[in-house]
């Protein structure tokens, strides 16, 4: 495997019985990366996470992961890596503390190294003022501070995290992944699930997931600008009949409210600006039209649009 890849998959598939949960999946994610999976629950994302570090035996496939072959050699594996989900999985009954040294002689630290270990952990998390407080008393961004500090604490080289902050607060989250980039700035790499657009535009590079398919990778910048079809802002008096109005025009893919605007994502070319005027002007409507910059929930509708439309098809 190339040196500058942390993680290789080809093939990657899993069955159980009559269902594939993850279905053919190619991956690949360099070195120092923070690599986003974007899914919608029941996508895959979990479960190609968990093949990937050996704690699931794939159906079918070759995976890579810091030279290791899995499931081969999970085992080794495991001490160059770090596991989170977004189950707080510490003790509760313990403090901040306590549990870090738990974690620390779990992982074989010395005193001396797990003493200044913690520390450090501690004040970057922002967790040195909770030290003697109970784990299960902390706030939900408190938790998967913790939770990442204990993750991180034998200095893993890889990070999978499967959609760490979906039970914490916006500002818990910026924090968050304020310590993601930190740690990656530090050479760490990291693959991280989510189902949050904002979450998903910070990561280097991603993939998003539908029905165990991986259905668009890239940088989220190229994968906004490389989208087909026409993104429309129609800036109604009443954007409800606007809608209403536009639901049987072909070539619409979906339609959002925004406020008092409508978003109008369209297969259709550079003409549908002009489509949709016309057809506020015969519903009776007062509307301006305009054509806007794509965003990624753009690209994320485009995409698993169309891998329902493949399904479909295979159907």
């Amino acid at each position: 495997m190339n040196d500058d890849v942390a993680i290789r998959a080809r093939g990657l598939t899993k069955r159980f019985g009559t269902l594939t949960a993850v279905d053919n999946v190619d991956l690949t994610v360099r070195k120092r990366e923070v690599y986003g999976f974007l899914g919608p629950n029941g996508s895959g994302k979990s479960t190609t996470i968990r093949m990937l570090c050996g704690l699931m035996r794939p159906t079918a496939g070759e995976i890579d992961v810091l030279g290791y072959k899995i499931p081969r050699d999970a085992e080794a594996l495991k001490r160059r890596i770090g596991y989170m989900t977004q189950r707080f999985t510490l003790y509760e009954d313990l403090t901040v503390g306590e549990n870090l040294d738990f974690l620390a002689a779990v992982h074989e630290l010395t005193r001396a190294a797990a003493r200044t270990r913690i520390t450090e952990l501690l004040e970057r998390f922002w967790l040195a003022d909770r030290r003697n407080q109970l784990a299960g008393t902390l706030s939900g961004g408190q938790k998967q501070r913790l939770a990442l500090a204990g993750t991180v604490l034998h200095k893993p080289d890889l990070l999978f995290l499967d959609e760490p902050t979906s039970a914490v607060d916006p500002q818990s989250r910026r924090e968050f992944w304020e310590s993601l980039f930190e740690l990656a700035d530090m050479g760490t790499t990291l693959l991280v699930s989510t189902h949050y657009m904002d979450e998903a535009e910070r990561c280097t590079r991603l993939a998003i997931l539908d029905h165990g398919r991986v259905v668009a990778d890239g940088t989220p910048h190229d994968l906004m600008a490389n989208l087909p079809g026409r993104t429309l802002l129609v800036e109604a008096d009443k954007p409800r009949e606007a809608q209403r109005s536009l639901k049987d025009l072909p070539g619409v893919i979906a339609m959002a409210q925004i406020g008092t605007s409508l978003r109008v994502l369209a297969k259709a070319g550079a003409d549908f600006e002009q489509q949709v005027a016309e057809r506020m002007k015969s519903a009776g409507l007062v509307a301006q039209v305009h054509a806007i910059a794509p965003n990624l929930e753009d690209v994320f509708v485009v995409a698993t649009s169309n891998s329902k439309d493949t399904n479909h098809a295979a159907a």
